[in-house]
């Protein structure tokens, strides 16, 4: 690919067709969504506002329920993803600085086949506490793994480092926001932007500190004509630029020294620009829902096909400052043939489309301006 110029003016060039073999389209959305329109000249084209919320999301698998909790004075916050019974986990992680909790468990030579939620959260390793709420909220529904004495909920569970956003670092995830976020899932079309564990998401911190951008949660969904789903949902804090693959044009990233336009972040790696986070400051997370039927080593597989859409999107990906995690839940309601190369493919694809909507529909901070704060 040749890459004119060094910097780039901000430009939000809609999404195209995803160009997937099985003629995949987004699940639910009308012939008038601006993601699949054609691409407008640069600098005319539409952005979506955080209002604007997709009809395609993680919630167009049926059966999965997803909620936020956003503690709007720092901010931070929790998202939790609710699975119908018996839906199948996976994960796969390929950042260098990942928190995690239970996601041994998903191994699949390991005896647990089901999961009941994941939790993604702000806080840093603080923020693991918001899985104690969920799974609080699971057993009073009598939500779990079957043993004497009741049962105990699966909830594995991943974070991202937002500490220094804000002015009260104190202040982070902890069970009451799980709890908060598990009682209001639901299965409408998911929130996005910056709420839940995306209200801190920051990203384009590989060149210098004061030229990054707000980042936040996405989600997409893609359907095949025989009703296979595969959806996505992401909260991007990453330490690199996002890009959008289709036009190779940088969406949302490290800003230019004037802070009007947007650094070429091919360029940056080039020349050797080395991340100014710390290790484990960053981190983009993942969760692929799909209707297949997927044994846990598929949907081990299918994670880690997903993390294509990270290195697709994400200029650089999978760095040692991140901790890029990808789980995936499989509920397996879909009665036809899914084959793990199929599916993968697609949970790879809706990653992409979901971390371009999260920093399109993100709101600014102080110090991290988002996409349409740039186009004013």
């Amino acid at each position: 690919m040749t890459l004119p110029g060094r910097l780039w003016l901000v430009a939000t060039p809609v999404l195209a067709a995803a160009a997937v073999a099985v003629a995949a389209t987004r699940a639910g959305v009308p012939s008038a969504d601006p993601a699949r329109t054609p691409a407008s000249p640069p600098h005319e084209a539409a952005v979506q506002t955080p209002t604007d919320t997709p009809t395609d999301s993680l919630t167009s698998v049926p059966g999965i329920r997803v909620g936020h909790h956003t503690l709007a004075e720092r901010p931070t916050g929790c998202t939790v993803i609710l699975a119908p019974d018996r839906t199948v986990g996976g994960v796969d992680v390929a950042g260098g600085a990942p928190g995690t909790r239970e996601t041994d468990l998903l191994e699949p030579e390991n005896t647990v086949q089901h999961v009941n939620a994941i939790v993604l959260s702000g806080g840093s390793a603080f923020g693991l506490a918001a899985a104690d709420g969920v799974m609080t909220w699971l057993a009073e529904h009598g939500i779990g793994y079957p043993i004497t004495g009741g049962p105990v909920p699966i909830v594995p569970a991943a974070i991202i480092f937002d500490l220094p956003i804000g002015d009260h670092p104190e202040i982070r995830p902890t069970a009451a926001c799980g709890y908060a976020a598990a009682g209001a899932a639901t299965s409408a079309p998911v929130a996005q932007g910056s709420v839940g564990a995306g209200a801190g998401a920051t990203i384009g911190k590989s060149f210098a500190r004061g030229r990054g951008m707000k980042g936040g949660v996405g989600s997409a969904a893609l359907r095949t004509e025989g009703g296979l789903i595969v959806a996505a949902l992401v909260v991007v804090n990453a330490v690199g630029s996002v890009v959008d693959p289709r036009t190779g044009q940088p969406v949302a990233g490290v800003r230019t020294a004037d802070g009007l336009g947007l650094e070429n972040p091919w360029d940056l790696v080039r020349r050797g620009i080395t991340p100014a986070s710390p290790a484990g400051g960053n981190t983009t997370l993942g969760v692929v829902a799909t209707n297949a039927r997927l044994t846990k080593a598929e949907a081990r597989k299918v994670a880690r096909m997903a993390q294509d859409g990270f290195a697709r999107a994400i200029v650089p990906s999978h760095t040692p400052s991140d901790g890029d995690t990808i789980f995936t839940l499989a509920t397996g309601q879909f009665e036809g043939a899914a084959s793990t190369s199929t599916v993968g493919s697609l949970a790879a694809e809706a990653i992409t489309d979901a971390i371009l909507r999260a920093v399109r529909l993100a709101t600014g901070l102080p110090g991290y301006p988002a996409v349409a704060d740039l186009r004013r």
